[in-house]
């Protein structure tokens, strides 16, 4: 594999487009928080999903037809039909999934890491999944990976949580029914990487030439490595290698993805890198076989393991249109776009689309102990798209009373956002607030609020602006073209295993049904 590096040439409107349109592509091949990616190929169609955690709609499946170019095309996960999820629940949720098709069905198996693990299935990736299936209950256990062999036999290895269960650095390969609804026992313990991998996790099993594999990252994630377990037998002993790491490149932590083989026979394994408040974005890395070890990226004349690639050409695959996951929404659909998920499981009455175009937005009441937007449910949000663009929307309130309040919100370890509300005499004001810090007591407050102008328009437009030093800065303008910058800049933080959001809301501080409201237009990503 010959390495071909050069500066990034396509970025349009802000946006980051990894299709150079000359026959190859830079990393990442999607600038947004889609951690611990799993991908499989059937026919000349490729799927992705990934970790969701707690915001809904979860189980995100994306589609391409050359592993370059991606669109959001479904959800696999509505609601997190388990107790305590209409609150936001912080890094819990769903982790680490695998995707995998198997009898003309797709599966995906996922964990809750206090709940257990979870299949889910459908015969068609773009309509209703099955609702999930509980193989597992059990703390601690993640990262589950399916695996059927040749002999009709059916497995499921899977890691640990620490923090749950006390056990960390192993792998243990459990019995499954084929029907992927049962574990068939407690597993037996097949990789110990306490010494070599520490950290061990996100485990993907396949199987080609004799051999057994286990691709697992070790090492922690912004800092680890891409490790990958071999064996003849499905219960080991395993051999190690590290097949991909950072080296010399400005990539950190490649590790924790999917391998998927093409139909023209090459290989490619698309990973996460941990970049900060952008979240866990994606790579793709070309993959060769040599002496049946798979070496990732490229491999450089004086090193054994490979090192993440700038600009490679493109996967031998079907063409693709130009294109990466949704952003600007005009809210003129049936639905709310694919790229929205909330905080937690939305309630009937949050929102509903205006005809002819527009997104109400009702100002619910915030749940009971819910006291900042850092723990507000009702909050539509989307990921980043970029290293730096703007996020703009026209906003017209409607409020009922002066304990409602509906803007623009950035949320990563605490809340920032920018505000629309009314005074005792009715007048409307617009204000920024922000949340403490995310260990930090105080951030049971209130919401603290920064600064405050009076406002002389019915509607308003709202940015937030956000620059590649993880800054960002909150503007206004009253038509839409000249905006005024509204407080000083703030720093972006990443959330609880997640990358920063942004988004829009509408809330009351009282108690009661939601009387007033605001209407969102043109949600724009440039």
């Amino acid at each position: 594999m010959e390495a071909r590096m050069n500066t990034p040439a396509v970025t349009d409107s802000g946006l980051w487009i990894p299709d150079q349109e000359n026959g190859t592509y830079i990393n990442p091949i999607i600038y947004a928080d889609y951690s611990d990616p799993d991908v499989i190929r059937v026919g000349e169609d490729f799927f992705m999903t990934a970790s969701s955690f707690t915001h809904i709609p979860g189980l995100p499946i994306l589609h391409s037809r050359d592993l370059v170019n991606w669109r959001i095309v479904n959800h696999a996960l509505p609601r997190l039909e388990l107790p305590g999820y209409d609150k936001v629940q912080h890094g819990k949720g769903v982790w680490a999934p695998s995707l995998r098709y198997h009898e003309g069905q797709f599966w995906i198996f996922y964990a809750t890491p206090d709940e257990g693990i979870f299949m889910t299935k459908a015969d068609d990736p773009f309509g209703a999944w099955e609702p999930p299936h509980l193989l597992k209950a059990a703390k601690g256990w993640i990262d589950p990976c399916p695996f059927w062999d040749e002999d009709g036999q059916a497995y499921l290895v899977h890691a640990y949580a620490h923090s749950r269960s006390g056990l960390k650095h192993i792998l243990n390969l459990c019995r499954m029914s084929p029907d992927g609804t049962t574990l068939l026992d407690d597993g037996t313990i097949i990789v110990d990487g306490t010494v070599k991998h520490p950290t061990l996790e996100g485990p993907k099993m396949y199987k080609r030439n004799g051999y057994y594999y286990i691709f697992a990252p070790a090492g922690g994630v912004p800092t680890g490595w891409q490790a990958v377990f071999r064996s003849k037998s499905i219960y080991g002993p395993y051999e190690d290698k590290i097949v991909l790491q950072q080296g010399e490149t400005p990539v950190n932590g490649p590790h924790q993805g999917g391998w998927v083989e093409l139909a023209s026979g090459e290989s490619w394994f698309i990973h996460f890198q941990d970049k900060g408040a952008y979240g866990r974005i994606t790579h793709l890395q070309p993959m060769e076989w040599r002496e049946d070890w798979p070496v990732m990226g490229r491999l450089a004349p004086d090193r054994e393991v490979g090192e993440p690639v700038e600009l490679w050409k493109k996967p031998d695959a079907a063409a693709g249109d130009v294109c990466i996951p949704q952003t600007s929404d005009d809210f003129c659909g049936t639905a709310l776009g694919l790229q929205w998920q909330w905080q937690a499981n939305p309630a009937p009455g949050w929102h509903r689309l205006i005809p002819g175009g527009g997104l109400r937005l009702n100002a619910a009441p915030l749940p009971r102990d819910c006291r900042t937007l850092y723990d507000t449910p009702q909050l539509l949000m989307q990921k980043l798209a970029a290293p730096a663009f703007t996020a703009t929307v026209k906003i017209t309130p409607r409020f009922s009373s002066c304990g409602e309040r509906a803007g623009l919100v950035v949320l990563g370890h605490r809340a920032f956002c920018i505000a629309l509300s009314l005074d005792p005499a009715g007048d409307l004001w617009l204000a920024r607030y922000e949340s403490g810090t995310a260990d930090d007591p105080g951030r049971k407050d209130l919401d603290i609020k920064i600064s405050a102008i009076r406002i002389q328009t019915e509607s308003l437009y709202l940015r937030a602006s956000f620059e590649e030093a993880n800054g960002c800065r909150f503007s206004f303008s009253p038509e839409g073209s000249d905006f005024t910058e509204f407080g000083s800049p703030f720093r972006l933080e990443e959330g609880q295993w997640v990358g920063a959001k942004v988004g829009l809301f509408a809330l009351s501080l009282t108690p009661g049904e939601p009387q007033g409201y605001a209407d969102f237009e043109r949600y724009t990503i440039s």
